[in-house]
């Protein structure tokens, strides 16, 4: 679907990317001043049959705009609507169309859902499973390979992970989603009063994931006082954009004060956001933590996914804490891991003694052997 509303534009040259994004978002819209060729390049878009022009200047389509619009937007499955602002309630119209075929969601699909499995990764099998079964348990998953910068580009929201096969659908989706959704979401929320303000602090942020949050850092690198990075930042987390990570502590009151780590909820969007075209280690630990979160949201009994530093800097990435179990994880960005990769797994296995399973890391090759004493290294895409 198509709106004009009232950029201007030359035909020729911007032909090609109404097209593209028709193609890309369920709506579309063409803005600019008045008489700069709006209507004519719409109307080349495809032929009439394929594509009805109904103009708000029409009084009869005012008047069914106005009176009956989810009749108005139902008279075709693909449509040019012009001078929509003579009928403010027909957006409303449009966006209970556009969620009836597709929702904007919360909800982002894991690995295994994209896959069709219907599931996220196999932390659970780990928990239950003797610590000796750990390899046994990893082998039997009958998974192939993938590139996990794939993965973490096309992110997990239902449109780009399965509908959208090119980066530049994928990248029109995103700056849609971001313009729409977050920012009408967040206004919704809470009065925001600089939208670029908010998108520099957003890309601030997904250029830092799994760092610590500082917020008087992320103030002073956009220009933003800390208070409104503090309200901002709750905003995002609101909307399930932003995810802080607390870190584990034995004392849960202590969990709260500690400095959380940050990421963001789709590793697509954050991408983004942060104008980068490669993905970077950082977007491997997200996409392993956005699992770790879908499973932990849909047990009865949820454990705690939580991250661990010492006083020293010594740093596990993830620590899972089901009832007093803990499972500690790593993850490296590299085919062929290390055992020095297993230092800080092999010290916090050491300090929390027999509440600690064996140490996990996780890593982009293929193989899976115990990399120390207590610590499994295995592929990440025969986990999540």
């Amino acid at each position: 679907m198509i709106i004009i509303q009232a950029m201007t534009v030359l035909p020729r040259l911007a032909a090609a990317a109404l097209a593209h994004a028709a193609s890309v978002m369920p709506v579309t819209v063409v803005t600019g001043a008045r008489q700069t060729g709006k209507s004519t390049l719409v109307r080349d878009l495809a032929p009439a049959g394929e594509r009805p022009y109904f103009a708000l200047d029409d009084l009869d389509v005012l008047e069914q705009a106005s009176d009956a619009p989810d009749d108005l937007v139902a008279r075709a499955e693909r449509l040019t609507l012009d001078e929509v602002q003579r009928a403010p309630q027909l957006l409303l119209a449009v966006k209970r169309a556009v969620d009836r075929r597709r929702r904007a969601g919360r909800f982002l699909l894991t690995r295994r859902e994209q896959i069709g499995m219907g599931r996220g990764g196999i932390w659970q099998e780990l928990l239950d499973a003797k610590d000796d079964e750990w390899p046994d348990v990893v082998a039997a998953q009958r998974i192939a390979p993938e590139d996990w910068r794939a993965l973490a580009r096309r992110g997990g929201y239902p449109v780009p992970a399965l509908e959208l096969h090119s980066d530049d659908s994928r990248a029109t989706w995103f700056a849609g989603y971001a313009q729409t959704y977050l920012e009408r979401d967040l206004r919704d929320l809470s009065a925001v009063t600089s939208l670029p303000d908010l998108r520099r602090l957003m890309r601030a942020v997904c250029l830092r994931l799994g760092q610590l949050l500082n917020q008087t850092e992320l103030g002073r690198d956009v220009a933003l006082p800390q208070p409104t990075v503090h309200r901002w930042l709750n905003l995002l987390e609101t909307s399930y954009q932003l995810v802080r990570l607390p870190a584990y502590a034995v004392n849960r009151t202590k969990r709260v004060i500690k400095t959380p780590k940050v990421y963001w909820a789709d590793t697509g969007l954050a991408l983004h956001l942060a104008g980068l075209g490669e993905p970077a280690g950082a977007h491997l630990e997200n996409l392993v933590l956005n699992d770790l979160l879908a499973w932990r949201d849909v047990r009865l009994n949820r454990p705690e996914v939580l991250y661990c530093r010492t006083a020293t800097g010594e740093e596990v990435d993830f620590v899972i804490e089901a009832g007093r179990t803990l499972l500690p994880i790593e993850v490296k960005a590299t085919a062929r891991p290390r055992v020095d990769d297993a230092k800080h797994l092999r010290v916090f296995r050491e300090e929390y003694g027999r509440r600690c399973r064996p140490g996990l890391v996780l890593h982009t090759g293929d193989a899976t052997e115990w990399l120390a004493p207590g610590v499994l290294a295995a592929p990440w895409w025969k986990v999540l």
